[in-house]
């Protein structure tokens, strides 16, 4: 196992400097990095607008739980506090997929349960991914194009942002 998908959010501080951080810190391994999108929140929504990015990442020494150890690292760098779940985070790193890896361990879900239904990281994936696939769930393009109009016209491009 080596590459992985990561998904990247911020919505606190310098959201843009959180952002480029963990792509700093990934700097060695990456493959691609999306551009940035700004996204309206998910799940708890009185929280302000995240800016998001998508980055594919591939190192042959790491596994799933790496990437995670690597997401978690990444957030501690951010001094990210975990107040409630998908409350305002300074940095947020999800293990999106690792290769075609299936786990259903409470700390380590792949693929990411939400991807599949998440335009925040379905868009800035298939940038860079065209052919990008959520195991056990289909093409990356089908899911999206699945999704609510509404959902999809909330993640707005920033084109002045650059990672």
């Amino acid at each position: 196992m080596s590459r992985a998908v990561l998904s990247l959010g911020s919505n606190l501080g310098d959201r843009v400097g959180y952002l480029r951080l963990a792509v700093d810190g990934l700097r060695d391994v990456l493959v691609a990095v999306s551009s940035v999108y700004e996204t309206k929140p998910w799940g708890v929504t009185d929280q302000p607008d995240f800016l998001n990015a998508v980055c594919i990442v591939d190192d042959p020494a790491r596994d799933h739980w790496a990437w995670l150890r690597t997401a978690q690292e990444l957030e501690r760098r951010a001094q990210r506090v975990r107040e409630r779940r998908w409350g305002p985070r300074t940095l947020d790193v999800d293990v999106v997929t690792v290769d075609a890896v299936r786990s259903d361990d409470p700390e380590l879900l792949l693929p990411h349960p939400g991807a599949h239904e998440r335009s925040t990281v379905l868009i800035p994936w298939l940038e860079i991914d065209p052919d990008a696939e959520v195991p056990g769930r289909g093409r990356a393009a089908d899911l999206l194009a699945a999704l609510d109009e509404d959902d999809r016209a909330g993640v707005r491009l920033r084109a002045d942002v650059v990672l």
